[in-house]
């Protein structure tokens, strides 16, 4: 070996010892990534509700009568009353009018999957927009005053409590619900 053979050696031994040495330190400065906000959690939950809401509409088609007794909601009437949520939900978060109460219920699987689908879109780009201090404006729900997040969570909790009552109906009809296959 040549003494310029070894020099190169030694020089490129160095510079990979230094490079091991610097990515472990390096590594340490970096700032860890930050949590998603709230506001893209909220959306990210709101698109996912609507996305298996459309999934069960879909499934459940020729079964939107279906109830598991008398005096409880049907399958469509479950569909149907998220539809509403989800108008009420974005209205209220965006400032907008309120959807009217007691129109004739959708009863068409295509209509029916097409507005579960728009509904939650409309949630999913209302709460994706809030800023912080949209969060923590004050609102009225049902009665309640409460703030933009607060509604946002009670809703969407409330649906989900209706996603696993759809999935109970589904189950109990001997339907899988499409993203469990």
């Amino acid at each position: 070996m040549t003494i310029r053979t070894h020099a190169r050696s030694v020089t490129a031994l160095a510079f990979a010892a230094a490079a091991l040495v610097a990515a472990p330190a390096a590594a340490q400065t970096m700032a860890p990534a930050a949590p998603p906000k709230m506001q893209t959690a909220l959306a990210n939950d709101a698109g996912t509700l609507g996305e298996k809401f459309a999934g069960l509409a879909k499934v459940m088609a020729g079964k939107y009568d279906w109830k598991p007794g008398q005096g409880v909601r049907s399958a469509g009437d479950v569909f149907n009353l998220i539809v509403m949520e989800n108008k009420m939900l974005a209205a209220l978060l965006t400032g907008g009018a309120p959807p009217p109460r007691g129109g004739a219920p959708i009863t068409d699987p295509a209509a029916m999957q097409e507005a579960l689908t728009s509904s939650s879109t409309a949630v999913k780009t209302a709460l994706a927009g809030l800023s912080d201090a949209d969060l923590n404006a004050p609102v009225k729900i049902f009665g309640r005053d409460t703030t933009k997040q607060g509604a946002a969570m009670m809703l969407l909790g409330d649906q989900h409590e209706h996603l696993g009552q759809s999935i109970a109906y589904a189950r109990s009809n001997s339907i899988v619900p499409p993203w469990s296959k």
